[in-house]
């Protein structure tokens, strides 16, 4: 008999897959420099669990679209978290020779190739929601949100801060400054350009990126856990880099229960932000409940 989680888990797994099957595609032609387009594909394809990319897809739906209208949005996102996952693995960066179980991008193609890659992944980003079919006022809508949540605002503000923090002691505060430009700001971007291509705005985004901040706070604190406690086969990646790094973190400074118990926490925010106008949407509460408890 099908429960209820084998249905979101279906869910899930459908809408990854649809994903999956658009970026296939994506950098297989003639290009001027073959090792780049190929360096492009290895990070962009290398079988990363497409959270980004859900978002996207279920709130479209959530706010009455439809999924598949969302499509190239998802991808945009996919294409703009591969270039940050390149740029963080980065020697002068995060100096991580392993992703997702296998060769980071610099150690397989070489550091300047990496630097390229990531660089021009993050054009294709923008390229691929600014040429989505929707009407032209929502994708410019949503690739602003986008571009909003890879500067300054986002991204790179957040990695920014990060490794300036290398060697430092932090507050709670000073991490969580970090990591709602780096990690939250791509997942309320993420919820925001669902609402946006369904043609969506106004209370429903800002109840969508209610709930992704929440999730994406949560979502970075179950990292900082499962750094401390897990190991390179389980996570696909170093564990301990953090305390490699000296980089203070959510675990280094509260410990793991405190952890757990905010994970908690902000689920429940993330659930709680679902609104009726959002259909208080069943797949999206299992998704931050499932996320909450994930062990890579």
């Amino acid at each position: 008999m099908t429960t209820r989680n084998d249905a979101m888990r279906l869910r899930f797994a459908e809408l990854a897959a649809a994903t999956e099957s658009a970026l296939a595609d994506c950098f297989t032609g003639e290009a001027p420099h073959r090792t780049l387009a190929d360096a492009m594909r290895y990070s962009l394809c290398s079988g990363g669990k497409r959270i980004r990319a859900v978002l996207t897809l279920a709130f479209a739906r959530a706010a009455g679209g439809d999924e598949r209208s969302a499509l190239d949005a998802a991808c945009g996102v996919e294409m703009l978290h591969a270039y940050s996952l390149i740029h963080d693995d980065l020697p002068c960066m995060d100096d991580s020779d392993v992703r997702r179980g296998k060769p980071s991008n610099h150690i397989a193609f070489g550091e300047w190739t990496a630097t390229l890659a990531g660089d021009a992944l993050q054009a294709a980003a923008f390229e691929r929601v600014l040429l989505s079919p929707l009407p032209p006022g929502r994708t410019a809508r949503m690739t602003l949100t986008l571009a909003r949540a890879a500067g300054p605002d986002g991204i790179c503000g957040g990695q920014a801060l990060d490794m300036d923090a290398e060697g430092k002691e932090l507050t709670v505060g000073q991490i969580g400054r970090i990591h709602a430009l780096k990690t939250a700001a791509l997942f309320k971007a993420c919820a925001r350009m669902g609402v946006e291509s369904a043609g969506g705005g106004g209370a429903l985004a800002d109840a969508a990126e209610r709930y992704a901040e929440s999730l994406g706070l949560a979502f970075q604190i179950r990292d900082d856990v499962l750094d401390a406690v897990s190991d390179e086969a389980a996570l696909g990646k170093p564990a301990r880099a953090d305390a490699y790094n000296v980089k203070s973190t959510f675990a280094s400074l509260l410990g793991v229960p405190e952890c757990e118990r905010l994970i908690r926490e902000e689920t429940q925010r993330a659930v709680d932000a679902l609104t009726p106008e959002l259909g208080g949407d069943e797949f999206l509460a299992w998704l931050a409940r499932s996320l909450a408890e994930r062990e890579k």
